[in-house]
């Protein structure tokens, strides 16, 4: 049977049908790289995320492919990727790491490993987010307890150095957190402006300081607040969302720790707040340059920039850059309806945010003993 003798809503329907079929067969990976893939040996997979191992073990099961994750912290696997490179001795083959500054400056310049955008996904993922590639942006977001309003009762970022607020505003040790000076830099870079209207928004006058910007000035201010500090995001929520706490706190925390109120705790995402509620913080994508296993690392590449593929992280908030991957409904903070609302961190100045961390870290230290 032709396509004219049938009806013209039944054949709209399958040329839609086929249409969805082919758009999806161009955004699978190749079958020559998934057949390379497979002629290789173990692929090894490091990440700062404990999920990485639910993901290479479902990357291996859809594949056919021996792979293993192996969490570690950012500065071990930049350590680890490192020493390998110059003993030509490399085990470690893909890396997704959470410092994007220091993964830029100590891997990717010199030449240690390279970024690989799949060529079927390259018109989902934004320009900004390809070089290098950011695979998945993990939400540091502001946070209050539920119990104690009805509604966040911050409205501006620059209420967090009021007076009221001295002492109960919580949040990792910006010194032992490096994603807190990056996101210090990149607002300093990219967002003056839009702090300084919030700073006339709040208090009816003109900024004036004697800072290089007014991120420098609101960090100045809010370290002189004293807030109370944590080794880890979990202390953090802790202090915030705890449902039986007399005292009132505020404080940014990862979006993976919301899940934590079905076990009782009171965390409310704010939403609203001049001018972030938060910010992005990307991990980037890289293949060690003296892998044995390109063709599998490249596949693995192409397979976390999916729906599936970042579905273990995604349940935490954490999402991806691929434009056609969203969060899940059950994910616990709601951020998807907000992520308009945070920072949107650049990875054309992670040279900067590299250079200044000590900066930023100093003037941190001195406000707050001050």
């Amino acid at each position: 049977m032709t396509l004219k003798a049938i009806p013209t809503c039944l054949a709209t329907m399958i040329a839609i049908s086929i249409g969805h079929q082919a758009t999806a067969a161009q955004l699978d990976p190749s079958a020559g790289l998934i057949q390379a893939a497979q002629q290789e040996g173990q692929l090894t997979i490091y990440a700062s995320t404990g999920k990485i191992v639910q993901q290479a073990h479902a990357f291996a099961k859809k594949y056919h492919i021996n792979a293993v994750g192996i969490k570690a912290k950012a500065p071990q696997i930049i350590d680890i990727m490192s020493r390998e490179a110059k003993a030509n001795n490399v085990r470690a083959d893909v890396a997704l790491l959470e410092d994007a500054p220091a993964a830029s400056m100590q891997l990717l310049q010199q030449h240690v490993v390279f970024t690989y955008v799949p060529d079927e996904l390259q018109s989902k993922i934004a320009q900004r987010y390809q070089h290098p590639l950011a695979v998945v942006l993990a939400p540091n977001v502001l946070a209050y307890n539920t119990a104690h309003h009805a509604t966040c009762p911050i409205r501006n970022l620059w209420q967090l150095t009021l007076p009221q607020w001295k002492g109960h505003v919580a949040m990792q040790d910006p010194t032992g957190k490096p994603a807190y000076t990056d996101w210090f830099n990149q607002m300093a870079e990219h967002q003056d402006q839009a702090l300084r209207h919030a700073y006339q928004a709040q208090f009816s006058e003109p900024l004036m300081t004697d800072e290089t910007s007014a991120m420098a000035e609101f960090v100045k201010r809010l370290a002189h607040n004293r807030p109370l500090l944590t080794h880890s995001d979990s202390d953090s929520a802790a202090a915030i969302g705890s449902p039986d706490a007399k005292q009132d706190f505020v404080g940014f925390i990862s979006t993976a720790k919301f899940r934590k109120n079905k076990q009782g705790m009171k965390l409310g995402l704010c939403t609203g707040v001049t001018p972030v509620i938060g910010w992005k913080y990307p991990s980037i994508g890289v293949i060690a340059t003296g892998s044995q296993h390109k063709a599998a690392a490249k596949l693995f590449m192409h397979y976390v920039l999916t729906k599936q593929g970042i579905a273990p992280q995604s349940v935490d908030g954490k999402m991806s850059t691929n434009q056609d991957v969203h969060l899940p409904n059950k994910e616990a903070s709601g951020i998807e309806a907000y992520r308009q609302q945070l920072m949107d961190f650049s990875l054309q100045t992670v040279k900067s945010d590299w250079e200044h961390r000590q900066d930023w870290q100093d003037l941190w230290t001195l406000s707050y003993m001050q």
